[in-house]
């Protein structure tokens, strides 16, 4: 493969797929909130940090208490020191949804994994613990992060893809869970991040055939307008 042909085959492609501001306002801009807390929680001052994310954490006992304000900070933060791993993410998963779909469509399918997926798990842990089989710190352990919006993106945008990419979108998060699951087998994550994937899966029917509404160019007549007239025989 020549120089020329590797450029047009994975270069160009590769630096279209990246999010630009211009297509992706939502992506870009959450990252770049990301990316502002991220940096507050390396350096700012350790015990502010730790009050404001254990105010934000989705934990059953602050669902009870102030749940609206707990899903929205929760939401704020990375799960980790490091924000790189996150660009990725949102490039291979909400970008190229957001690009499909609009930014608000897209906002909207990223919050309603985020609440649905959070929702479900704290439940299954309350759940559990009633039931025996958990140790009661499970509903005051920290839950914050964007994993469960991220995979929501990836589940949704699965939809609509051609089979072979379904299929890859769809193998690639299932992969990250089963690493999560034999990692890491935290009851809430165990539960959040299937449950966040298959709400980006049951959300198919309503993302199918609705993209973003792009304007009309400036100085192009609408086709009904461009049509040209019959012009009536003189009799």
């Amino acid at each position: 493969m020549t120089s020329a042909e590797l450029r047009r085959r994975l270069v160009r492609p590769g630096l279209r797929a990246l999010p630009t501001p211009r297509d992706n306002p939502f992506a870009l801009g959450y990252l770049t909130l990301l990316l502002g807390t991220t940096l507050y929680a390396r350096f700012g001052d350790p015990g502010t940090v730790r009050r404001l994310q254990e105010l934000s954490s989705t934990d059953a006992h602050n669902l009870l208490v102030h749940p609206v304000l707990s899903l929205v900070g929760s939401g704020l933060w990375v799960a980790g020191p490091v924000w790189m791993p996150y660009f990725w993410a949102f490039a291979v998963t909400v970008a190229p949804l957001e690009r499909r779909i609009g930014g608000l469509r897209a906002l909207g399918v990223f919050g309603a994994g985020h609440v649905a997926a959070t929702l479900l798990s704290q439940g299954v842990a309350v759940a559990t613990v009633a039931a025996g089989g958990a140790e009661p710190d499970v509903l005051d352990a920290m839950d914050i992060g964007v994993s469960y919006g991220v995979l929501t993106s990836l589940g949704a945008l699965a939809g609509l893809l051609g089979p072979a990419g379904r299929t890859l979108a769809l193998g690639g998060g299932l992969a990250l869970i089963a690493h999560q699951l034999a990692s890491d087998p935290d009851l809430v994550t165990s539960v959040g991040h299937p449950a966040a994937l298959a709400v980006g899966v049951a959300l198919w029917p309503l993302l199918r055939g609705r993209g973003p509404r792009r304007p009309r160019r400036p100085g192009r007549a609408p086709a009904w307008r461009a049509r040209p007239q019959a012009v009536p025989a003189e009799g």
